[in-house]
């Protein structure tokens, strides 16, 4: 890390909480909800960062670019393949100027093999990786709800930088790293391709209901809310019979004693169970599955998530400034006891495009001749 960056590190705080979940001091809280699916993703990804817009199909761009990646710790990119290396940041271009550099290149498919130049959209790469293949309904395969190959290629990206770090504490030496969507979401898809490879079968797609359990579904409550029940041995069947469903009679009768009788007779288990859950309010079902020692789950949408008490209790929440007002974000799920993570403003585009040539030396009138010749924005 440069002084520089030192500098910026020490001056930005994470905005302060407001008492009573009021927005704090000098953030404007947000009156309207930000629009369009780009909006959401410069809100989620981009607090804590500075913006420096530049054109790096000019001279004085990847002069200026090159001038930043001096002395970082890190430096990732996810442009096509090759794109990178034609404008002379390729990893080992960059490793020969800073050998305790960590480069980090993020693709879709990777540098080379068939699908070296596909494009990588989130829901191509879950189809190519087999994840829509197990998430749906029998008749009906779908994508997962969240973009999980981008996060998961995020996340090991992540969990590589962090590696790399505590490897140059060691060795002294940098890292090349490369990461892809498609690998990620093989790797995530462990479970059904190794079941697949060695039992020659692929999993079924059973909706919310698992494959070999019972019951494991979600169940209607009287208030038109779902609750998701997990039984996952006999002993939390006999704990659902006779706690909640009121029925010690299943406990014994053959037909659903054991889980591969209530597989075989899932249908009739899941009518039971549902027409008992039916007539209870779901707070009264998850008090009494909660009770009986049974795993539940409300089925909860995006404003369910918002309003979660486990988020509120546990002060999960903070208010971050942005270019449209003040925005509700949560910590990152990395606590650590003894420091409390910075949760910045989100910046605009090219926000901090000035102050950053600045501290690499360019003065007021280079700027504006930069921005003149349209080099940065």
């Amino acid at each position: 890390m440069t002084a520089a960056e030192r500098r910026r590190s020490e001056d930005h705080r994470s905005a302060p909480r407001g008492p009573g979940g009021r927005p704090p001091e000098g953030i404007t809280p947000r009156t309207r909800p930000l629009e369009g699916v780009t909006a959401v993703a410069l809100e989620w990804l981009n607090r804590s960062k500075e913006s420096v817009a530049l054109d790096l199909k000019r001279d004085e761009g990847r002069a200026i670019l090159t001038d930043l990646v001096a002395g970082a710790d890190v430096f990732l990119q996810n442009l096509a393949p090759g794109a990178a290396a034609r404008l002379g940041f390729g990893a080992d271009v960059l490793r020969a100027r800073d050998p305790r550099l960590i480069v980090v290149d993020m693709f879709g498919y990777g540098t080379s093999g068939p699908y070296r130049d596909k494009r990588a959209y989130d829901m191509l790469v879950q189809a190519e990786a087999g994840l829509i293949s197990v998430t749906g309904t029998p008749e009906t395969p779908v994508k997962a709800g969240s973009p999980l190959a981008d996060i998961a290629a995020g996340m090991y990206a992540f969990s590589g930088v962090l590696a790399a770090l505590v490897r140059r504490g060691t060795t002294g030496g940098g890292a090349s790293i490369e990461i892809t969507m498609f690998d990620a979401v093989a790797e995530w898809m462990s479970q059904a391709m190794y079941t697949t490879l060695y039992t020659g079968s692929v999993p079924p797609r059973t909706r919310l209901s698992h494959p070999v359990i019972a019951p494991y579904d979600a169940y209607p409550t009287a208030d038109g809310a779902d609750v998701v029940i997990g039984v996952q041995n006999d002993r939390g069947w006999a704990a659902l019979a006779t706690g909640v469903l009121a029925r010690p009679d299943l406990v014994t009768d053959p037909e659903y004693a054991t889980n591969r009788a209530r597989v075989r007779n899932r249908e009739e288990v899941d009518a039971i169970v549902a027409g008992v859950t039916s007539g209870m309010g779901r707070d009264e079902l998850l008090r009494r599955l909660d009770e009986a020692g049974v795993a539940n789950a409300s089925l909860n949408d995006g404003h369910g998530l918002i309003a979660h008490p486990q988020l509120a209790e546990r002060d999960r929440w903070r208010e971050v400034a942005s270019p449209v007002g003040g925005i509700r974000a949560l910590l990152p799920p990395i606590t650590f006891a003894d420091a409390e993570p910075r949760m910045d403003p989100i910046p605009a585009l090219g926000e901090h495009t000035d102050a950053v040539l600045r501290e690499l030396g360019r003065d007021g009138a280079a700027i504006a001749a930069l921005r003149a010749a349209g080099t940065i924005g």
